[in-house]
């Protein structure tokens, strides 16, 4: 059996500290394998918030995999989000990633962010040719007998939630992932957790988001996922810290 806890868009510059201290102290407690976090660490891609992230994460104690979302282009320094959007995130990959290893089961990278798109709302998902070739070609060079969860940060599809994704390429990348028999998507993004069944050509996908640790809150309180793999599949469980009354915002 194989425990992770699955977090998202904690947004370090407008996070929940007392969520956040909640989450740690369940990673203490309980000893995930491992803490799959898929995207929006921070708020504005600054160095500050990239900072306390890193010291958060590396305080968990447990190996830890981190996806990019789109909170984590630069915002402010354009120059940079064009040439090099990138930079900070891989910093922190390389200061806070422990090389996951996990018996019988690889978490899979899937990238739905773009320093640009040709639509006025460049939050929304997108997924590339490359990036889908590139997450196709990690899945198709697993030993055998290996599953692959697919981590991404927006849902490739709308999944009922308030927040949308509108991920441009997520139905044509939920289709091949259909062919591969991942075991699921995780995400994030909308701040809402889901459970749910997506019908391709190729088969089902199941997706699954967690909702976040920040004070953006939406319908539901902070939280995140606990999803359990073993011999059965997967089982997941949303766990939520109660918060102060929840208020919409716009991603």
């Amino acid at each position: 059996m194989i425990r992770l806890f699955h977090i998202s868009d904690v947004h370090f510059g407008l996070e929940d500290t007392a969520a956040l201290a909640w989450v740690a102290d369940c990673v203490a407690r309980e000893r995930p394998d491992a803490v799959a976090i898929t995207g929006d660490l921070t708020m504005r891609a600054r160095r500050r918030e990239f900072a306390a992230a890193a010291e958060w994460i590396r305080a968990l104690g447990v190996p830890v995999t981190v996806e990019v979302g789109n909170h984590d282009l630069p915002y402010f320094n354009l120059a940079e989000r064009f040439l090099d959007p990138y930079r900070r995130f891989r910093a922190l990959q390389g200061a806070v990633n422990h090389g996951i290893a996990l018996p019988g089961l690889a978490i899979v990278p899937l990238k739905t962010t773009a320093r640009a798109q040709m639509r006025l709302n460049w939050s929304k998902g997108c997924v590339g040719r490359r990036s889908l070739d590139a997450c196709l070609g990690a899945i198709d060079a697993l030993p055998a007998g290996t599953r692959a969860l697919v981590a991404c940060h927006h849902p490739l599809v709308e999944t009922g939630t308030r927040g949308k994704a509108l991920t441009r390429g997520g139905t044509r990348a939920l289709a091949a992932l259909a062919q591969r028999g991942v075991l699921a998507v995780i995400s994030g993004h909308v701040h809402d957790a889901f459970d749910i069944l997506h019908t391709t050509a190729h088969g089902p996908v199941r997706m699954i988001g967690a909702g976040t640790l920040s004070q953006r809150l939406r319908a539901t309180p902070p939280g995140f996922n606990e999803l359990i793999v073993d011999e059965q599949g997967l089982t997941v469980r949303a766990r939520h810290k109660q918060p102060p009354e929840a208020r919409q915002l716009d991603l």
